[in-house]
């Protein structure tokens, strides 16, 4: 007899023996080591690292680990609760007064993650009658997000507009207008830096859209802060751009600022209240814990007190790119460290990355669902933890990889 649990125990089965059968399948890779430009990872040994989001090299930086252990030693290892009962530690209002100052707005709020930052943001503040504008190659949470905003609102609307096409996107916040109805706003979201393509967001071109049609302009900016501008303020800053010119900011602790956890949402205070009001994700989610708290405000401490940070991590991004180039790979252009390396096929993409691993080179093959069918990649990712030494092993290895292919 065929019961409902033995059905989807096979169709689970079924769906991971065919990624096993073509390629697809995600081996998780076990690190025994704290996150650096070289890891140790078990069964593999030393390896450089070009996977991680560690742009500046802070996750292990020895005055962000110190915080976070103080953090842990005065404060203990859990919350225990969300924010508006008992979940609210003096760590949090630090790292949030300074988070807001960093990206020079009025306030900011932590989160869990990012995600949880994302996914608090668009539920909350939107009402029936409004319109999202998004760009199609915007992150998962922000698709997720949007998904979970139309499903509580009915009479929200969202329009997607072509890739950093500002013609498209005239077009989308048109047809927002028309959708809107009776006091309804539209909200404009973007990422920043696209986490697949490394390229940036158009801000100043989105921006003076954006005044036009009265839209409210959201940045989640998880690749850019910390990252982007002369001193990592974001992609904002790298066009001379004020934090205020962004009306609602989302971000991430769990990157460039320490690589712990955590996310936010920054912009107008009462954007902020709002959102710590009504935001389910912190109304029913425990805080943020206290020692990534700690550990976050000494990173972005840390970036403003070492801003040769931000020219390392450019050096080492130009140099990157010069080499795989120069070896015979395609990267697609951009300013960022994100290198993406352009292989079509999943499984192809796969293989690669597993024959780098062999070749003591981590980086990560990307394929469907992450990225469209066909536009599967290798993901270089470059830090300013790292060396002439290992980008060198990595266009080497790479080198290697072109001339097995």
């Amino acid at each position: 007899m065929t019961t409902a649990s033995s059905t989807f125990i096979d169709r689970s089965s079924a769906i991971l023996s065919h990624l096993e059968e073509t390629g697809q399948l995600k081996k998780l890779q076990m690190i025994e080591s704290p996150m650096g430009p070289r890891i140790s990872i078990r069964g593999r040994g030393e390896v450089d690292c070009f996977c991680s989001n560690n742009y500046l090299g802070l996750a292990n930086h020895p005055d962000v680990v110190e915080a976070g252990i103080e953090g842990l030693r005065k404060y203990g290892a859990g919350t225990s609760s969300v924010r508006f009962i008992c979940g609210t530690f003096m760590p949090h209002e630090a790292l949030e007064k300074r988070i807001a100052s960093f990206l020079e707005v009025e306030a900011s709020y932590t989160f869990v993650s990012c995600w949880n930052a994302t996914e608090a943001t668009l539920p909350t503040l939107c009402q029936d009658g409004d319109v999202i504008v998004s760009d199609e190659l915007n992150h998962a949470c922000i698709i997720d997000s949007m998904r979970l905003t139309t499903a509580i609102h009915k009479g929200v609307s969202k329009t997607i507009y072509k890739h950093s096409d500002m013609g498209s996107l005239r077009e989308a916040l048109l047809s927002a207008t028309e959708k809107r109805s009776g006091n309804g706003a539209i909200f404009v979201i973007t990422d920043g830096v696209f986490s697949m393509e490394g390229d940036i967001a158009l801000l100043p071109d989105i921006r003076m859209l954006c005044d036009e049609f009265g839209a409210v302009l959201v940045v989640d900016d998880s690749h850019g802060t910390g990252v982007m501008g002369e001193t990592g303020r974001g992609t904002h800053e790298y066009y001379g751009m004020a934090g205020s010119d962004i009306d609602i900011f989302t971000g991430t602790l769990g990157k460039a600022l320490g690589g712990g956890a955590g996310g936010y949402v920054a912009g107008k205070r009462d954007v902020v209240e709002l959102l710590v009001q009504r935001g389910r994700p912190t109304l029913f989610s425990n805080a943020l814990p206290v020692t990534v708290a700690c550990s976050a405000k000494v990173a972005i401490d840390t970036l403003d007190n070492n801003q040769s940070l931000v020219q390392k991590l450019r050096d080492n991004v130009s140099s990157a790119r010069k080499g795989i180039s120069e070896v015979g790979f395609e990267v697609l252009e951009s300013p960022t460290a994100i290198c993406p390396i352009i292989v079509g096929d999943t499984a192809t993409a796969i293989s690669m990355s597993n024959k780098l691993l062999d070749m003591g080179v981590f980086a990560i093959g990307f394929g469907y669902p992450v990225v469209p069918e066909g536009a599967a990649r290798i993901r270089v990712q470059i830090s300013a933890a790292h060396e002439s030494e290992h980008i060198d092993r990595l266009c080497a290895a790479l080198l290697h990889l072109k001339n097995d292919i």
